[in-house]
């Protein structure tokens, strides 16, 4: 069975940091683009960052110099490495990825911050 278990998320005070990981497990032959995005209550889902299988990245506006999205194919995991850390940042987290041609969403993982 194929599925996304993301890890790392939890309480911090504004200006922290978090790291999220996500971990793709079952049989899979190729994963391609993956990704992180969020919702905070009464809000749509956003993507807040992208990587390909070859490594570019792409960022929402909100995060971009303060969050970093890495990915460890050999561990078929990808990060997302967050930093100055806002109380609007408070959502739950999804990690999306394209395994096998195919979508997956994790079942997300929670930020707060606390001002």
């Amino acid at each position: 069975q194929v599925q996304l278990v993301e890890s790392g998320g939890g309480l911090v005070q504004a200006g922290g940091s978090l790291r999220l990981s996500c971990a793709a497990s079952g049989s899979i032959f190729r994963i391609n683009n993956m990704g992180w995005y969020r919702q905070a209550p009464g809000k749509q889902r956003e993507l807040v960052a992208t990587i390909t299988s070859g490594g570019r990245t792409n960022y929402a506006d909100s995060v971009k110099g303060r969050f970093t999205i890495s990915r460890d194919n050999a561990k078929n995991t990808v990060y997302l490495q967050m930093n100055s850390l806002k109380p609007e940042d408070t959502a739950v987290y999804y990690c999306r990825s394209d395994l096998d041609g195919r979508w997956y969403w994790g079942r997300g993982t929670q930020v707060t911050v606390s001002s």
